[in-house]
């Protein structure tokens, strides 16, 4: 029962940190075409922006939607600055993955600059610990659990049940269509920008909760959201959702059988191997969307 609790819990707990990553991923990518690489490094921001105001005296409670307000509006201005000047070149992919690597390096030394290199720790959503299935768990953890589908299930319901959601969707499926109908595409890239940049700056929070914060925090977490909208497919949403908690389990599972140092090659093996039987993801919709 031990085991079983212990995997259930750490795959549940990995699983919501790396859908929260990379569903920002997808949405951005269905929207625009492009992969933010600065998407980590907002995951590290939005960490450090919730710990500048909970030090000027805010409550975590307070702290935590101020700094996702703030992440969005570096979301959208990271796209008005490094990504909107460069859409409709040929080469848009590659361009925007240098730009965004660079906008990333300067915004992380920007941090270290701040805030300085030593670690720090934001206040836990729920203090205490408790027992489940003989597995000693932290209320922090289990909050996380719990919070992020219901952020999840927002984000679904905002794409399928209101004009925005919708419009966006409709730029994902065809952006000359949506245009001659009116919407205002560029905005939408922001919008998508914005959205992405919050959830990353969440999960960062989230994680410098129970982690201490560094300016480099965010790149492991990249390289996951990653390894995650590979496997579960980039045309949509659901599908790196759906993989976010299989590799988290898979990740608990193997971390418990085989240690921490065989975890990420085991990964890496299922990785390729699903890459060579199912290309496009095994969670991939036939078309690109956001359902």
């Amino acid at each position: 029962m031990g085991a079983f609790a212990e995997i259930m819990f750490g795959g549940l707990f990995q699983g919501s940190l790396y859908a929260m990553m990379a569903v920002g991923l997808a949405l951005v990518w269905t929207t625009i075409g492009v992969f933010n690489f600065a998407h980590g490094v907002f995951m590290m921001l939005g960490a450090y922006v919730a710990w500048q105001f909970v030090s000027l005296g805010l409550p975590i409670a307070v702290a935590l939607p101020v700094a996702v307000v703030v992440m969005a509006g570096v979301g959208w201005i990271l796209q008005a600055s490094v990504v909107r000047p460069l859409i409709g070149r040929p080469n848009i992919v590659l361009v925007v993955v240098i730009t965004t690597l660079a906008a990333g390096s300067l915004i992380e030394n920007g941090v270290l600059t701040l805030w300085g290199p030593r670690s720090k720790q934001l206040p836990s959503l729920l203090e205490g610990n408790t027992v489940i299935g003989g597995v000693g768990v932290s209320l922090h953890q289990i909050a996380i659990i719990i919070i992020t589908p219901l952020i999840l299930a927002a984000l679904w319901a905002f794409l399928n049940h209101t004009r925005l959601g919708l419009a966006l969707r409709a730029v994902a499926q065809n952006e000359d269509a949506s245009q001659l109908v009116g919407l205002n595409v560029t905005a939408l890239y922001g919008l998508a920008f914005a959205i992405a940049a919050s959830l990353a700056g969440l999960a960062g929070i989230f994680m410098g909760g129970y982690r201490f914060m560094t300016p480099v925090m965010g790149s492991d977490p990249l390289l996951k959201a990653l390894i995650v909208v590979v496997f579960g497919g980039i045309s949509s949403i659901s599908g790196p959702i759906f993989a976010a908690y299989l590799i988290g389990f898979f990740e608990a599972a193997c971390s418990y059988y085989f240690g921490l140092y065989w975890t990420p090659a085991l990964l890496f093996a299922v990785l390729i191997l699903m890459l060579m039987v199912r290309p496009e993801g095994i969670f991939a919709n036939q078309s690109r969307g956001l359902a």
